[in-house]
């Protein structure tokens, strides 16, 4: 094969972490720091070099669904920038189940989750072509228990044939609790084999305009929210408003559920999402997502074309009826949802409760949802250092869409014996 001389674009704040050979390399930074594409064209650029023959990397997430649509997507993007049209001559790059191999090489990549006992076990009996395992990459590492990650440092053992490898395990995440077992194992204790650092999005010279200025929106309203995900430093996101939800895969199928509907927020600085929602034994479904930055209105619907079943009813925003009047100009079914009035407890606050008395089922690939639904917590009173019953308004705009699609479910006394044709059937 012809090589050929690709440029590729690298922050410089990583160049230690790029040189670095100890076991730990630990990297805990904000949101937008760049920390995970990093890694990702690290491993790429190693994994392709010769040197490094015999090497092959294990990269983990809690559930091992959040793989495709994070970890497996950047190393993915990491072999396109590296290596440009000649990247399927490089690299094979199999989707299921997923994994990655250099093709001149051989060294491989391996994705895996650490959810229950039996995803445990397919760690501890994972093999390699060639070589051993040498790296494991553990993307959103605070999501993982310590016997998990004690689980995974076990598998790193033997000798190495070549001399130019070495065991290593990098953490990459957002230091959410200063109380959390990573930060005393690995930060408050100094050793010779532990090599962490820090990295905020002021650091990443690759950040646009736009998501500066929704950074300096949060330090306004949620200055705690800002300290951890805007600066990265070691906090505590109390008070999380929903923890009854969880990530898995679920039928992207309509027949399989009771009731479909489609939810949007409209937005253009802060984000316009979509989700098509679903309604099975009292528990929500959320199959896909479509999360924009500003784009006008004509702009999300040429996205949104192919993505949203338009005989499926969408709900929206009431106070937004001229957006709403360019969606039904196309064939959606949408209309608003009005904010009934309520006596004790706000519009949003009655929302809530209903979506506590039930479970919330993600599909992997709604990722800002995902991460909305991690942060989106109550008001903290600094005066009587209590949480109130007002959620921060900030970063909920795929949980707006939620809230709206669901609308004509919560409403409903007797959901069973509706007439289901306007929701799309």
């Amino acid at each position: 094969m012809v090589k050929k001389r690709v440029k590729v674009k690298w922050n410089r704040i990583f160049k230690p972490v790029n040189d670095c050979k100890k076991r730990y390399r630990i990297l805990k930074g904000s949101a937008g720091s760049g920390k995970s594409v990093n890694i990702a064209q690290d491993y790429i650029k190693k994994l392709s070099d010769e040197k490094y023959k015999g090497a092959n990397l294990l990269v983990v997430r809690k559930v091992d669904e959040s793989n495709r649509d994070s970890t497996f997507a950047e190393l993915q993007g990491a072999i396109y920038r590296l290596f440009g049209e000649d990247a399927e001559r490089v690299w094979k790059i199999n989707q299921s189940p997923l994994s990655l191999e250099c093709k001149t090489t051989g060294n491989r990549i391996i994705f895996r989750g650490m959810k229950d006992d039996k995803q445990r076990e397919k760690v501890k009996s994972i093999s390699v072509k060639q070589g051993k395992l040498t790296w494991i990459w553990i993307e959103e590492a605070t999501e993982l228990t310590e016997a998990d990650v004690d689980i995974l440092d076990d598998r790193l053992r033997g000798e190495l044939d070549n001399p130019n490898l070495f065991y290593q395990m990098t953490f990459t995440f957002n230091p959410v609790s200063s109380t959390h077992w990573i930060k005393s194992k690995y930060f408050d204790t100094k050793h010779e084999d532990i090599f962490t650092h820090h990295s905020t999005y002021l650091n990443n010279r690759f950040i646009d305009d736009a998501y500066h200025r929704r950074m300096m929106m949060r330090k306004e309203r949620d200055p705690d929210g800002y300290e951890i995900y805007g600066l990265g430093n070691w906090g505590e996101v109390g008070g999380q408003i929903f923890t009854n939800w969880e990530v898995k895969e679920i039928s992207q199928n309509p027949n399989d559920y009771e009731y479909t509907s489609i939810g949007q927020d409209f937005g253009f600085n802060h984000a316009n999402a979509i989700l098509t929602l679903a309604y099975k034994d009292e528990d929500i479904y959320v199959l896909n997502e479509l999360y924009l930055y500003e784009k006008d209105t004509n702009e999300i619907i040429e996205e949104a074309e192919g993505k949203f079943d338009k005989k499926i009813h969408m709900y929206c925003d009431s106070a937004e009826a001229d957006r709403i009047k360019m969606w039904k100009k196309v064939r959606y079914r949408a209309s608003g949802v009005s904010k009934e009035q309520t006596t004790g407890k706000k519009y949003i606050n009655v929302q809530i409760d209903w979506f506590k008395q039930r479970r919330i089922y993600i599909h992997p690939s709604c990722k800002n949802l995902i991460k909305e639904l991690s942060q989106w917590k109550w008001k903290f009173d600094d005066k009587t250092s209590t949480y109130l019953d007002e959620p921060v308004p900030f970063f909920d705009d795929a949980i707006a869409a939620m809230r709206y699609g669901v609308e004509p479910w919560r409403k409903s006394k007797k959901l069973k014996s509706m007439d289901i044709s306007k929701f799309g059937f």
